[in-house]
């Protein structure tokens, strides 16, 4: 008893002194990079009701912390450059970050082919003998899936070096890399994707409430958080896995995941990975999620949105630019017209962009494996990212979108297809002719179309047999033979010009 008394004792003594300390989200820190341009967002905990300074290249602001102690400080935008040292000074303790560069801050995220690292990327060796660039910082947040608020992470900002790059998003890198060869500025990339996530599971648990369009998949979710065991679970798998290796019987058992530390639960990684860097003054997001979630696509044509109203709500920094991939080909090629999860997956993606301003999607349609759901070219998914932010961030004058559906107009027994954003022209590539078109009639039964280019933006499309033609499709598959471009090489967007019931309207 006089042991834990004395226990009590010291922890009490020590507690002020502990509260005392000024302490930060870890996406403050050395080396770190500071958006330009924008008002700088610091925010931190010490003790309740205290004055804290925070300065940094010569500006200096002062705030009190609130009853829980938690201080929020705007500081002045600043240009590019460094380095420059930020301190924060409180109750005489001072906490200061060095080597600080401003500069252009990009968040990267979404599931595996986000976190797929340069080391597992085409040319893996050669990308990473080349990456010295001490003005390009990165740093990963850890996988923590919970729903509890994270303040912070274990993570450090590092200069991009041939041994930082190798961990670190292939996507966000050749992104950030051209952004910063380009602009000639220090470059911040915050990375904390986690392969195989849900949308889901990056939205606040309020706001997926408070839509009611979720009630279905929360309730699944309330009966998981209410039922499973995982001790039980680990048990049962050791118990498997004993007998295994009595009898040799079969493949080895595989220990159990748990659903609710997982990438799948709603708010996890909201929770976990997003809210210690909500508030950190940044550009703008790249994403490249979306196959976990192709089952429900229909449900993503508003998951999506949401998720991404939900992230510049609580970030208070207006509507930041937001940039996706769109999924690439996948799985066994069509032989000829067929219903697709991922083409209805694409087309939600595609839809965001007319729902919300400051969007783009880059399509990859022409970079997949149909073997490999983690295609290994993340060089060129990254350029054309770069391309989203160049033209629309920094106003560079570049094509950048992909050639989409425009309007369809019937003739006699054609349908003439018009399209934005076809740079150059229309264009093929590997084959004068066109591939990937189906045409229907009222029965709603697809064929495979003849297309023929016949306009800088229009293209004509026919079937024989289809004497009286309704709608037109293009790479409507999960692995479609497509390619048509602009004549800068941006791939046509898939499209449909029909809204016939598709495979995953009635999923929740």
């Amino acid at each position: 008893m006089r042991q834990l008394l004395f226990a009590f004792t010291m922890l009490l003594s020590a507690s002020p002194q502990c509260f005392a300390e000024i302490r930060t989200s870890a996406v403050f820190g050395e080396s770190m990079v500071l958006q330009r341009d924008k008002p700088i967002h610091v925010w931190g905990w010490t003790e309740p009701d205290r004055s804290v300074e925070v300065s940094i290249a010569g500006n200096r602001e002062t705030v009190k912390s609130d009853r829980v102690g938690r201080f929020d400080v705007k500081l002045p935008a600043l240009a590019a450059g460094g380095p420059h040292k930020l301190t924060i000074e409180s109750g005489g303790e001072s906490l200061t970050f060095g080597d600080v560069l401003v500069g252009e801050v990009w968040v990267c995220s979404g599931q595996s082919n986000m976190q797929w690292a340069v080391g597992q990327a085409n040319d893996a060796d050669l990308e990473s003998l080349s990456a010295n660039f001490p003005q390009l910082r990165l740093i990963t947040v850890p996988q923590v899936g919970t729903q509890e608020a994270q303040q912070t992470f274990n993570g450090k900002w590092e200069a991009c070096t041939p041994e930082s790059v190798k961990q670190f998003s292939a996507v966000g890198y050749f992104f950030g890399r051209q952004l910063q060869q380009t602009l000639d500025v220090p470059v911040g990339l915050i990375d904390n994707s986690w392969g195989g996530s849900a949308a889901e599971a990056w939205v606040n648990r309020d706001v997926l409430k408070s839509s009611g369009q979720y009630e279905e998949l929360l309730a699944r979710w309330r009966e998981t958080e209410a039922t499973y065991d995982h001790d039980a679970e680990t048990a049962k798998f050791k118990t498997r896995l004993d007998d295994w290796k009595e009898t040799g019987k079969g493949a080895r058992p595989q220990p159990p995941r748990n659903p609710l530390t997982g990438q799948h639960r709603p708010a996890n990684l909201y929770n976990g990975v997003l809210r210690p860097i909500i508030g950190y003054t940044i550009r703008g997001v790249v994403w490249y999620q979306g196959e976990t979630n192709a089952g429900r696509a229909y449900q993503y044509r508003d998951l999506f949105p949401t998720m991404i109203q939900n992230w510049r709500d609580e970030w208070g920094q207006d509507d930041f630019s937001f940039y996706w991939v769109q999924l690439a080909d996948y799985l066994k090629e069509a032989d000829g017209p067929t219903e697709s999860s991922w083409a209805e997956l694409r087309e939600a993606q595609t839809m965001t962009m007319s729902k919300l301003p400051n969007t783009g999607e880059a399509v990859i349609l022409n970079l997949g494996e149909s073997s490999d759901i983690h295609p290994k070219n993340k060089q060129d998914v990254g350029k054309r990212l770069a391309r989203w932010a160049l033209a629309k961030d920094y106003g560079y004058a570049i094509e950048y979108q992909s050639p989409t559906y425009k309007a369809m107009t019937k003739k006699d027994g054609s349908i003439e297809v018009e399209f934005d954003h076809v740079g150059g022209g229309l264009d093929t590539f590997d084959v004068p002719a066109l591939l990937g078109f189906t045409i229907a009639g009222a029965d709603k039964k697809f064929v495979v179309a003849d297309a023929k280019i016949t306009g800088k933006s229009t293209i004509e499309v026919s079937a024989e047999g289809v004497t009286d033609p309704v709608a037109v499709r293009y790479a409507w598959a999960d692995n479609p033979v497509c390619n048509v471009q602009s004549k800068e090489g941006l791939p046509m967007t898939p499209f449909r010009t029909d809204d016939w019931k598709g495979v995953t309207a009635d999923a929740k």
